[in-house]
C-alpha cells in the first residue's frame, strides 16, 4: 500500500504529519513519511486549482497509489454546517466555468464545447461514487463542493453561486484533486473542515484553530482504520 495525501498548505495539515515518520523532503512541493510502515507521500501544491492540477499530473503520471486523500478547511454555505465540522466531499463543480450571456451565466456543457457524460463526468459533476474502507470516513457528512478562483464574499456573488451550483462547501481546489484521481482510476476521497461561513467577509467570525483541530483528528482516525 502507498498512500498520498495532499494538501494546499502543510499549515492545514501540520498536526497529522507529527504523528508520522519523517524520511524525506524533495523541494517545497514533496515529502515522504511513513505511517507505521506503511509509505505515505504528501504534496503540497499551494492553493488553487491550476497549482493542484499540474502537481498532481507530475506525479500520478510516475507513483501508482492504492488511494488518495485530500485534506484541507472550507466554507459553508449552510448555516446547518455548524464551523469545526468535517464533512467528506463526493460531488465537485466549478461554477465559473463557463460565459456569461448579459446577466446569464450559461456553463461550457451548455456551450457544447463540453461533453457533461464525457469522463470523468457524469451529468456535468465530478462524482466520487467510491469507497475508502473506513469507519471513521463513513460517519463524515457527504457534501457537494464547489472549487472555485475567487472566494466569495459579497452578497450579491454568494446568492447567484448558491442558486446557479447548489453545495454546502466551497474550496479552492477540489475539484482538481477530484479530476485527476477519477482519471488516473485512483480510489480517493477529499476531507474538509469547516473554518467559516460563505457570507460578506468577517474574519473575526472564522474558526481556523477549531477546523484545523478537528481536521487532523479525522485524518488520523481515517489513517488508522486503513492501516490497521
Amino acid at each position: 500500500m502507498r498512500i498520498l495525501l495532499v494538501a494546499a498548505t502543510e499549515f492545514e495539515i501540520r498536526p497529522f504529519l507529527g504523528q508520522m515518520t519523517f524520511l524525506r523532503k524533495d523541494g517545497d512541493l514533496f515529502q515522504q513519511y511513513l505511517f507505521r510502515s506503511v509509505p505515505v507521500d504528501v504534496l503540497i501544491p499551494g492553493v488553487g486549482m491550476m497549482q493542484t492540477a499540474f502537481s498532481l499530473g507530475k506525479f500520478l503520471g510516475k507513483t501508482k497509489y492504492s488511494l488518495a486523500i485530500n485534506a484541507g478547511i472550507a466554507g459553508t454555505y449552510h448555516a446547518s454546517l455548524k464551523i469545526g465540522t468535517v464533512v467528506n466531499v463526493t460531488e465537485e463543480c466549478i461554477p465559473e466555468m463557463g460565459a456569461e450571456d448579459g446577466e446569464s451565466f450559461v456553463s461550457m456543457f451548455e456551450l457544447g464545447l463540453m461533453d457533461p457524460d464525457g469522463f470523468p463526468y457524469i451529468g456535468g459533476k465530478l462524482r466520487n461514487s467510491g469507497t475508502i474502507d473506513s469507519s471513521a470516513l463513513q460517519l463524515l457528512p457527504r457534501v457537494k463542493g464547489n472549487t472555485v478562483n475567487l472566494v466569495h464574499g459579497a452578497r450579491k456573488s454568494i446568492e447567484k453561486v448558491k442558486n446557479l451550483f447548489p453545495a454546502e462547501i466551497e474550496s479552492m481546489e477540489g475539484a482538481a484533486f477530484l479530476y485527476s484521481c477519477l482519471a488516473e482510476e485512483i480510489p480517493c476521497a477529499q476531507i474538509r473542515s469547516v473554518s467559516n461561513f460563505v457570507e460578506e467577509r468577517d474574519r473575526s467570525r472564522w474558526n481556523v484553530p477549531l477546523a484545523m483541530k478537528n481536521l487532523n483528528k479525522t485524518l488520523l482516525a481515517v489513517m488508522n482504520d486503513m492501516v490497521e
